[in-house]
Protein backbone atom coordinates (compact mmCIF):
# COMPACT_ATOMS: atom_id res chain seq x y z
CA UNK A 1 0.00 0.00 0.00
CA UNK A 2 3.32 2.11 1.01
CA UNK A 3 4.37 1.67 -2.62
CA UNK A 4 1.19 2.64 -3.98
CA UNK A 5 0.76 5.91 -2.62
CA UNK A 6 4.83 6.97 -3.28
CA UNK A 7 4.01 5.91 -6.88
CA UNK A 8 0.80 8.41 -6.96
CA UNK A 9 2.88 11.24 -5.40
CA UNK A 10 5.44 11.06 -8.09
CA UNK A 11 2.89 10.94 -11.06
CA UNK A 12 2.03 14.07 -12.38
CA UNK A 13 -0.06 13.51 -15.47
CA UNK A 14 -2.97 14.70 -13.91
CA UNK A 15 -0.84 18.31 -12.92
CA UNK A 16 -1.75 20.01 -16.75
CA UNK A 17 -5.43 19.45 -16.19
CA UNK A 18 -5.30 20.80 -12.53
CA UNK A 19 -3.57 23.90 -13.54
CA UNK A 20 -5.78 24.48 -16.46
CA UNK A 21 -9.22 24.09 -14.03
CA UNK A 22 -7.37 26.89 -11.35
CA UNK A 23 -6.74 29.08 -14.10
CA UNK A 24 -10.23 28.87 -15.60
CA UNK A 25 -11.52 29.28 -12.09
CA UNK A 26 -9.41 32.27 -11.43
CA UNK A 27 -10.66 33.35 -15.13
CA UNK A 28 -14.62 32.91 -14.30
CA UNK A 29 -13.38 34.84 -11.08
CA UNK A 30 -12.22 37.51 -12.69
CA UNK A 31 -15.35 38.18 -15.07
CA UNK A 32 -18.04 37.91 -12.29
CA UNK A 33 -16.07 40.44 -10.36
CA UNK A 34 -15.65 42.75 -13.40
CA UNK A 35 -19.69 42.20 -14.32
CA UNK A 36 -20.42 43.23 -10.65
CA UNK A 37 -17.98 46.38 -10.55
CA UNK A 38 -19.89 47.48 -13.96
CA UNK A 39 -23.37 47.09 -13.01
CA UNK A 40 -24.48 43.71 -14.21
CA UNK A 41 -26.26 43.24 -17.71
CA UNK A 42 -26.97 47.29 -17.57
CA UNK A 43 -24.07 49.04 -16.56
CA UNK A 44 -21.83 47.18 -19.06
CA UNK A 45 -23.07 48.20 -22.60
CA UNK A 46 -23.62 51.66 -21.22
CA UNK A 47 -19.59 51.82 -20.65
CA UNK A 48 -19.09 50.34 -23.94
CA UNK A 49 -21.32 53.40 -25.49
CA UNK A 50 -20.08 56.00 -22.98
CA UNK A 51 -16.36 54.88 -24.53
CA UNK A 52 -17.42 54.67 -28.00
CA UNK A 53 -19.01 58.29 -27.63
CA UNK A 54 -15.77 59.24 -25.95
CA UNK A 55 -13.75 58.04 -29.10
CA UNK A 56 -15.77 59.28 -31.64
CA UNK A 57 -15.96 62.81 -30.55
CA UNK A 58 -12.06 62.98 -30.13
CA UNK A 59 -11.42 61.88 -33.48
CA UNK A 60 -14.16 64.74 -34.92
CA UNK A 61 -13.25 67.46 -32.43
Amino acid sequence: MLQFIKSLSRDERGVSALEYAVLAGIVVIAVVAAGTVFGGATGLPALFTHMITLVTNAQNG
